[in-house]
């Protein structure tokens, strides 16, 4: 089975400093891409970031760009999302997803193409 969990979510003051983990399991991990996303109160879901070890491209959503980085940690099966100099605006619930797709599926908003999703953690940045 397909699996990932979110974790490292909580209250930050603005310009603070958060990481996010997505724990994977259930598959290769080297050979799938983990996304990024967030939905915040009464607003869509949106892409945020994305790593893929299929062709080894990120993505950045331009809102975030020069603030947050992914990494990933294959010996640990699990991928990072750093996120700095955060605003009250990426106040949001943030989830992972996997899912053997390039990571042109996240800004594409391609949510069904992901084979599994996590929980969910939220991430409140006060001002």
């Amino acid at each position: 089975e397909v699996r990932v969990v979110e974790s490292g979510g909580g209250l930050v003051q603005a310009e603070g400093s958060l990481r996010l983990s997505c724990a994977a399991s259930g598959f290769i991990f080297e050979d799938y891409t983990i996304g990024w996303f967030r939905q915040a109160p009464g607003k869509e879901r949106e892409g945020v970031s994305c790593i893929s070890s299929m062709d080894g491209s990120t993505y950045y959503a331009d809102s975030v760009k020069g603030r947050f980085s992914i990494s990933s940690d294959n010996a640990k099966n699990t991928v990072f999302l750093q996120m700095n100099s955060l605003k009250p605006e990426d106040t949001a619930v943030y989830y992972c997803a996997a899912g053997w797709i390039p990571c042109s599926a996240v800004p594409a908003s391609q949510f069904n193409a992901f084979d599994a999703w996590g929980q969910g953690t939220l991430v409140t940045v006060s001002s």
